[in-house]
């Protein structure tokens, strides 16, 4: 990662309005908290709580949420000069149901929705922001509409060209496509692309049809030859594959827990930090890989604890109290 590039992680895609449960009216309404969220805001907003300097390309609407957005993460001390604010279409918005085994249920007013309206144009015209990154980071909901597509593909080529080290986290939401074959397309396009691979067990299983997730990720790996990758099991821990070393830390079951909204976020937000930290290479040592783990478990189990996740995001001292307090 070249010494001259003066953003650590620049990430595209969706930015959008989490409507969270909270509790009910004296008329016995739900009531929903408007939560800034979006995967890839999420990620720079954690990595910004550590200290690191991190840009985002999107899009959102003209509107009183897109402008909320905008002050929201601008607080967070997100570069939000490749936001572009859509005079047409509306902010999109997704209404999260909490299950009662914990999971969570999504409801998308997408169709359209502003973030899917960005263009290849809007790409080129913030392409320094990708160039100047160390780490450029995407998802696939900037692939399920043909017209962002074509500004994600566009990105990757750029970043691709300037050397950046490809973060690539699927965040699967199957309401969102329009078939599942064409989420597997676009996941398997991520896959041949990143450098650096988050990916949590219904995604593992999605992609493979494998119970045994571990045997499913193998032949992710095999397939498609990424040097660092990162499996996530919820509660039960997660896993990190670099280099022919394998290691597995158990999660943190913190009694707290609201809901998981960006917990995933978090976990890959902390992988990245320490990749920044150490390099890929660095990250072949079992014990580096041990210290990403516990730390971006103990992060995500945190973050369960409040309600949303951009502007709640824990800072690197409390990650390291909690992992003390936990007697790890």
């Amino acid at each position: 990662m070249s010494c001259e590039k003066k953003i650590d992680v620049t990430a595209l895609g969706e930015l959008l309005i989490d409507f969270t449960q909270n509790g009910v009216s004296e008329q016995g309404n739900n009531l929903f908290e408007a939560n800034p969220g979006g995967a890839p805001c999420n990620v720079l907003a954690m990595l910004n709580k550590a200290g690191k300097k991190t840009a985002f390309i999107g899009k959102v609407g003209n509107d009183m949420f897109g402008k909320l957005l905008k002050a929201k993460t601008q607080e967070q001390g997100i570069d939000m000069t490749g936001l572009e604010m859509d005079e047409e279409v509306h902010t999109t918005l997704a209404f999260v149901e909490k299950l009662p085994n914990g999971d969570r249920d999504f409801s998308f007013y997408r169709n359209p929705g502003a973030d899917i309206m960005l263009t290849e144009e809007e790409v080129e015209a913030h392409r320094d922001l990708i160039e100047n990154a160390k780490i450029f980071h995407l998802g696939t909901l900037s692939m399920t509409h043909d017209t962002v597509e074509k500004a994600t593909i566009k990105a990757l080529e750029i970043a691709k060209a300037a050397g950046c080290l490809i973060s690539f986290d699927p965040n699967l939401r199957p309401p969102l496509w329009s078939s599942e074959e064409k989420a597997k397309e676009k996941i398997r396009y991520g896959l041949s692309k990143c450098d650096i691979l988050k990916i949590s067990d219904n995604e593992i299983t999605f992609m493979t049809g494998e119970e045994d997730l571990d045997k499913g990720i193998h032949m992710i790996i095999d397939e498609y030859h990424i040097p660092l990758v990162f499996a996530t099991f919820g509660p039960d821990g997660s896993k990190a594959y670099c280099g022919g070393t394998e290691v597995y830390v158990e999660g943190f079951l913190n009694p707290n827990t609201i809901e998981t909204t960006g917990a995933g976020d978090t976990f890959c937000a902390s992988a990245l930090l320490h990749v920044l930290k150490y390099g890929i290479d660095g990250l072949k040592d079992a014990d580096k890989q041990k210290e990403l783990l516990t730390f971006a478990n103990a992060a995500a189990s945190l973050v369960t604890t409040k309600k949303g996740a951009l502007c709640v995001m824990p800072t690197v001292d409390q990650v390291e109290a909690y992992i003390k307090e936990s007697g790890r």
